[in-house]
């Protein structure tokens, strides 16, 4: 039996309206609090109040957008300042990122830059970080329950990873109801990130025993609930894909992505949205694999699995899940590669630059250059 390590959040507290508990929690953690928030939910000013009103001392930070070097770095200067002796999130996947990153950062000497795998020597090692709670107000990055912090370098037109083990959060509070009446786009993506993570932690060549688990019980219930909101809201539907976006981000933490999330990483530098770029590549990421993969005389049993998983949660005839998938994100308006930032004259760039990501290195088959292309293509 092949050994594997299991890696996740020390503590979790996952269920509908949990979030009432988290001033409480979060007090019993740190009186000097730093909360990195977003502001389009309006719970976090309650929860703001209630850590005040619990004796807290509180700083905030807003979060704007995806997180990059300037940002984290101000970020990183605000939680100093305020000899910060916990980190709270609350927010997407970037606000979570920014939270994790100054976590480790501010009690970590020298700049952002040095921490991060640049190319131009061995980043540095952080320092243990401060006591880190996340509470995801979206469902799809799993952020709540990895170890990497995603950093934007805008002058590479990048996005790099701030990587350490230490970096999972302390404490994961995963409320489904802060992701109630979410945008019909924003659920769109958020979800396909989720289901995308699920199923690169399942194909890729680094899967175990319990990614294993965690995957092939969420993919099916996630696509029927994103199939399920496109139509109406619902609860139950909101539940599952919550539960889905927390157990991929464990299932990617201890398994490893493969050649989507590595394009996903070189087209994000440009600006476009990750949960999307993900989605809109997922189908054909998913064919060119398979095909690749009999081409080499390899086995597909597991790309069939996810195709028959895709077909039940979209109600489809077996056999035809991928197919349906790509006309499913078409039908409900995801953006096209091209509204994404993706131009044909740089798809032969993005391709090499592609190969050498970092999630690029746990697909289930090495492509060759006009294969990783010829995803681009299709999609």
């Amino acid at each position: 039996m092949t050994g594997f390590a299991l890696t996740a959040p020390k503590r979790t507290i996952f269920g509908r309206d949990c979030r009432a508990t988290a001033a409480a929690e979060v007090a019993g953690i740190g009186p000097r609090v730093l909360l990195v928030r977003g502001r389009s939910v309006a719970w976090v000013d309650e929860l703001a109040a209630d850590l005040i009103r619990s004796g807290c001392c509180l700083q905030v930070v807003y979060s704007a957008g995806e997180p990059d070097l300037e940002g984290v770095r101000n970020a990183v200067a605000v939680a100093r300042d305020h000899r910060a002796e916990c980190i709270v999130s609350v927010g997407g996947g970037a606000t979570l990122d920014l939270g994790k990153a100054v976590a480790g950062l501010c009690v970590s000497e020298g700049d952002v830059a040095e921490y991060l795998e640049l190319g131009t020597a061995s980043p540095r090692q952080l320092n243990d970080p401060l006591p880190f709670i996340a509470i995801p107000t979206t469902a799809g990055t799993g952020a709540e329950a990895t170890r990497n912090a995603v950093i934007g370098v805008p002058e590479r037109r990048a996005k790099i990873s701030l990587r350490d083990p230490r970096l999972v959060p302390d404490l994961a509070i995963v409320d489904p109801a802060l992701t109630d009446r979410s945008p019909k786009s924003l659920t769109l993506a958020s979800a396909l990130d989720a289901i995308t993570q699920l199923i690169e932690s399942y194909l890729c060549n680094r899967a175990n025993p319990v990614t294993d688990a965690l995957c092939e019980a969420n993919i099916r219930p996630a696509m029927a609930a994103l199939h399920r909101l496109m139509t109406c809201e619902d609860a139950k539907a909101r539940d599952a894909l919550a539960r889905a976006s927390f157990l991929s981000g464990i299932a990617l933490a201890n398994s490893g992505l493969g050649i989507i999330h590595g394009l996903a990483s070189v087209i994000g530098g440009r600006g476009a949205a990750h949960g999307a770029i993900c989605g809109r590549l997922l189908a054909s990421g998913l064919t060119i694999n398979s095909e690749a993969l009999k081409r080499r005389s390899e086995s597909v049993a597991r790309f069939d699995e996810v195709d028959g998983w895709l077909a039940n949660g979209l109600g489809v005839p077996m056999g035809s899940g991928v197919l349906s998938l790509h006309r499913f994100v078409d039908s409900n308006g995801l953006p096209s590669l091209y509204d994404l930032g993706v131009l044909e004259t740089e798809i032969e760039t993005i391709g090499k630059l592609s190969a050498n990501a970092s999630s690029t290195k746990a697909n289930p088959v090495v492509l060759d250059q006009s294969e990783i292309c010829e995803i681009l293509q299709r999609a």
